[in-house]
């Protein structure tokens, strides 16, 4: 893969949001964070975090890919090829270190990854709350992510600590560590051999609150 440029990211989400008819209050609401953060990522004060760009982009019904679009360069700012980005973010990487990544992944839709993924050689994405993500494959055409994860201790799939939805199903199998699940009003502890499924749009958050990193094996489909 060639070098991609990343446009402003708040500018399109800004357009989309309006496009939609969506207020700034009306996206927070939708994504459980405030309308300040929204704001602040709109005018390019603020990075959003991974899990905060995909609730975004789901919200907005939007593939992530749309934010990265190389056609439009004003104000854009370079970042590498996948094999040149470091296969894991280090703690205290600067910030917008895991966008950059994100940019370069998202660069072509149409990469296959595989069919064979060896140990060694996958891609991986580390969130700012203590969760790590390695893409286990995919087959261009489909909307669904397989993934390992890992959530280290403390590590939670929300950083402001608040349930998030968005569109789509997904399943997941813990092979090791435990993992808190809160769904809903229900709050769920997986171990070894547990399996969760649910649709997406129900409120949900993981977190590890042990002292092991959590890891399992995930499918998140991002339309219904």
């Amino acid at each position: 893969m060639s070098p991609v440029v990343v446009p402003p990211v708040g500018a399109r989400i800004r357009q989309a949001r309006t496009a939609r008819g969506m207020t700034l209050r009306g996206l927070a609401r939708e994504i459980g964070v405030s309308a300040s953060l929204i704001s602040q990522i709109e005018t390019g004060k603020s990075q959003p975090s991974v899990s905060t760009l995909y609730a975004i982009t789901t919200a907005l019904s939007i593939p992530v890919e749309s934010l990265f679009d190389a056609a439009e360069g004003a104000g854009a700012t370079e970042v590498t090829s996948v094999s040149d980005v470091p296969t894991q973010a280090s703690a205290g990487a600067p910030p917008g270190t895991v966008l950059r990544a994100l940019a370069a992944l998202a660069a072509d839709p149409g990469r296959r990854i595989g069919p064979l993924v060896e140990a060694h050689d996958r891609e991986v994405l580390e969130l700012d709350s203590g969760v790590v993500w390695e893409r286990l494959g995919r087959v261009p055409g489909t909307d669904v992510d397989f993934l390992l994860v890992t959530y280290r201790p403390g590590g939670t799939s929300s950083g402001t600590g608040k349930l998030m939805r968005h569109p789509g199903t997904e399943y997941g199998y813990l092979t090791s560590g435990e993992l808190v699940l809160t769904l809903g009003f229900e709050e769920y502890t997986l171990r070894p051999g547990d399996a969760v499924s649910f649709e997406s749009t129900t409120p949900h958050r993981y977190r590890n609150d042990g002292d092991d990193p959590a890891v399992g094996v995930w499918f998140v489909f991002s339309m219904p």
